[in-house]
């Protein structure tokens, strides 16, 4: 079953689009709290049809992730318990309840600890949305919350803007042909992640 080829896909017509930089915008901003589809997906052709703009792309997905991920800190915060059925029905609620838990725990150290691991969220295949939920849920302290997220969330679309610019049209062209395969190895690389928090 083919998935996240044809999500992809959608997203390449998406930034095609005259109105590229809104949609990535929009997209940029749910995603942080909703949506299935990363903004990355949109950075890449986008990048490789106009590579000079690398960086105002870079830019523009950030701080509409950044404004999403406010708002799903929010919602985490007032409205989760009212949610709960919902993420239930999605299939959300044992992650967001395993990383509420690790959360509980990095912020009952400190702030520090809190803000390390929003910054390593990035490489950790957990999508965004979890970790804004269950900050907002905790109560992870602004202070370190803003700033995770804009380091955590800034050196996945500079690095993949920059990979772009410098790489051009083969590297668009790897992702392509390897999303499916990247999409379903990030599901197990999750699955796997959650097993060892349950265990740990």
């Amino acid at each position: 079953m083919k998935l996240f080829k044809p999500l992809y896909e959608k997203a390449l017509v998406w930034a095609a689009h005259p109105q590229a930089e809104r949609l990535l915008a929009g997209l940029s901003f749910i995603e942080a709290i909703i949506f299935p589809v990363m903004p990355e997906v949109m950075l890449a052709p986008m990048t490789l049809a106009r590579p000079r703009h690398w960086f105002r792309y870079a830019t523009i997905s950030l701080l509409f992730s950044l404004i999403g991920a406010v708002v799903g800190y929010v919602l985490g915060h007032f409205a989760f318990e009212a949610l709960r059925p919902l993420f239930e029905m999605l299939g959300w609620l044992p992650r967001i309840d395993a990383m509420v838990a690790t959360l509980r725990t990095e912020v009952a150290g400190s702030a520090w600890a809190a803000f390390v691991m929003l910054v390593l969220a990035g490489f950790i295949p957990v999508p965004l949305k979890i970790f804004t939920w269950a900050s907002g849920i905790v109560g992870v302290p602004m202070i370190a919350f803003i700033p995770g997220m804009i380091i955590g969330r800034g050196k996945r679309v500079y690095l993949l803007t920059g990979a772009i610019r410098l790489g051009g049209p083969k590297a668009e062209a790897l992702l392509h042909k390897y999303v499916e395969w990247l999409g379903w190895l990030v599901v197990v690389l999750i699955v796997a992640l959650l097993v060892w928090l349950k265990l740990r």
